[in-house]
């Protein structure tokens, strides 16, 4: 089987979960034989191929002249957004909505319509284009290359999937790695929601991360409930550095949040939480590592509950950085509002790190072996945190047993899944 498949980052350039689920289930489905032609927007050069072929969508030089291309361009509508939109944060507000009109009157060096065009690979100012060139590029990309079915990564490439089923009449399964209620709450940005929606109205069959995932898309999309799949996201099964071989620098016991500062990973609750085991036990460092749009009021938070001398903030880890924090870690926390997955929890108890999770989180589904709180229950979060760094039992429990579960929860096996949901879609 060959399948032409579209994400929006790539490992090692990566701003959340959603590139590191691209880049393992890809490796996951070589291992089973299926052929893989990945796009992305802008390669840098230094990504990891593993068995699959990865296309570059800013090397397309588009021809007007052909019909698959100019049949979509006057469909495509673009928004010009004022802040970083990545594809789990809320935008701060969109400062404008424009719709394509024409093709004249436009810089063509810049215009999405130019016949080539240079992504930026980012989540800047002028995503929304972005998004707009990227389906017209699939279009060019869906006509020169044979591939079985289309696989879209979230609704960044929901429009390059829809143009490339159009094109081509082959079927279409979007996985959907998070949806604007978790990235907005019930503040929806109603353009990235008709997005969502139009992909998942348009697809074959849609896969979820999760069960949690998986009814929102039916409750809150419409979408029929047969046609919705869950597969669970899984981890690489990497080595990773020894609690020997790290310096730790401090004395204290270390607990963990990592991921975007942001309402949806509720790092308010983290910080409070973490007043409440400070007063009982001030022998403990706490630890912060990302960024987003509420580290700022974090850090004002921490100033204000004067735990600033067992409060760190690292900003953004990737990569070694972050297996060198769960080294140093004693305990990791992931109190999500809303988190349809959430693939940390997993990379920590690889490390042998005991996990603190929300019920409201996707992993907590295929977890047995990690302490589970309500996000808002800033009381149960405290003691769950406590327990497992002063019960030695509590946490060898958890490490042992944690390590042997995640073990099994691998891309390989998710990718068996997914090959499943490929050969439900071209029946």
């Amino acid at each position: 089987m060959r399948v032409l498949m579209f994400g929006w980052e790539f490992p090692p350039h990566i701003t959340g979960g959603l590139g590191t689920a691209c880049f393992g289930l890809t490796k996951g489905l070589v291992k089973h034989g299926v052929e893989v032609i990945f796009v992305v927007p802008k390669a840098f050069g230094d990504e990891t191929k593993e068995g699959f072929r990865l296309v570059n969508a800013s090397d397309v030089v588009l021809d007007f002249t052909k019909t698959e291309t100019r049949e979509y361009w006057d469909n495509i509508q673009f928004m010009e957004i004022g802040s970083n939109l990545v594809p789990y944060l809320d935008p701060e507000e969109f400062e404008r909505v424009v719709t394509s009109e024409q093709l004249t009157g436009k810089d063509e060096q810049h215009s999405v319509f130019s016949k080539q065009y240079t992504f930026s690979g980012k989540y800047g100012p002028n995503l929304m284009e972005e998004v707009s060139r990227y389906a017209l590029v699939a279009s060019s990309i869906a006509a020169n290359n044979t591939f079985d079915v289309i696989h879209a990564h979230d609704w960044l490439t929901y429009p390059a999937g829809i143009t490339a089923k159009k094109l081509t009449g082959k079927p279409l399964v979007v996985h959907v790695h998070a949806t604007e209620f978790d990235r907005s709450g019930e503040n929806v940005n109603q353009p990235v929601y008709d997005i969502e929606r139009q992909g998942m109205t348009e697809a074959d069959l849609v896969i979820t991360v999760s069960n949690l995932t998986r009814q929102i898309v039916i409750e809150r999309y419409g979408i029929p409930a047969e046609k919705v799949i869950t597969v669970h996201n899984a981890v690489e099964p990497v080595e990773r550095p020894d609690r020997e071989e790290v310096t730790k620098h401090v004395k204290e016991k270390v607990v963990t949040f990592l991921g975007r500062v942001t309402y949806q990973k509720g790092p308010d609750y983290f910080v409070e939480a973490a007043y409440k085991v400070l007063k009982r036990d001030s022998n403990v460092r706490f630890v912060m590592a990302g960024s987003g749009d509420l580290l700022n009021r974090m850090i004002r938070r921490v100033a204000q509950l004067k735990i600033a001398t067992k409060f760190h903030f690292t900003g953004f880890l990737a990569g070694p950085e972050v297996d060198t924090m769960f080294a140093m870690s004693d305990v990791y926390v992931m109190p999500s509002v809303s988190e349809p997955f959430g693939i940390s929890p997993l990379e920590a108890m690889r490390s042998n790190v005991p996990v603190v999770i929300s019920k409201q989180s996707g992993v907590a589904e295929v977890l047995q072996h990690a302490l589970k709180v309500d996000f808002w229950d800033i009381d149960a979060l405290a003691d769950a945190i406590y327990g497992i760094l002063h019960y030695e039992g509590l946490s060898k429990m958890f490490i042992r047993y944690g390590k042997s579960e995640v073990d099994n929860l691998i891309w390989e096996n998710a990718a068996i899944n997914v090959i499943e949901v490929y050969n439900q879609a071209v029946l």
